[in-house]
């Protein structure tokens, strides 16, 4: 039966939902049971994906401020912002995505991370490495610029 609920799951989410309630309307609990679980490891796996994914966008841009102070932007400060709130909520939504999960995938994101960086710039990174609280508790803002005062009417 794991088999089937296994490949089910990875065709698709919403027809393994069918296929538990259709076990449901049997009354085969066992199998809606299974069914149940491997459609929460694929939904969990897919977070995970998601995470990877901004993890990844998140390092790239923080490399990026890091290694080219004078080409900072707005754009990166926003990006930055918009990937650790896009993590934050699945990290909401899936209680299993803990810090420790994180930082087991931390290394292989970072490279990756580096290497879009390193595209991006046309050159090498002077960044080696990133910390937990470099990634998501550092601030990465521009000074406000300076506002220009109004010429008075003559």
């Amino acid at each position: 039966m794991a088999t089937k609920w296994q490949d089910l799951a990875i065709d698709s989410h919403y027809k393994t939902a069918v296929a538990v309630k259709d076990s449901l309307v049997e009354g085969d609990l066992a199998d809606a049971r299974a069914g149940i679980e491997e459609l929460i490891e694929a939904l969990t796996r897919a977070e995970k994906r998601a995470v990877r994914a901004q993890l990844i966008r998140l390092m790239q841009h923080i490399i990026k401020w890091r290694s080219q102070p004078s080409h900072r932007s707005r754009s990166w400060a926003a990006t930055i912002f918009n990937a650790r709130e896009e993590i934050a909520d699945h990290r909401d939504e899936v209680p299993r995505l803990t810090r420790s999960l994180i930082e087991g995938f931390w290394e292989k994101c970072f490279e990756s991370a580096r290497r879009f960086a390193e595209a991006e710039m046309d050159g090498p990174a002077t960044v080696d490495a990133l910390t937990w609280e470099q990634v998501f508790d550092e601030e990465y803002e521009l000074p406000e610029p300076p506002r220009r005062r109004k010429r008075e009417k003559e």
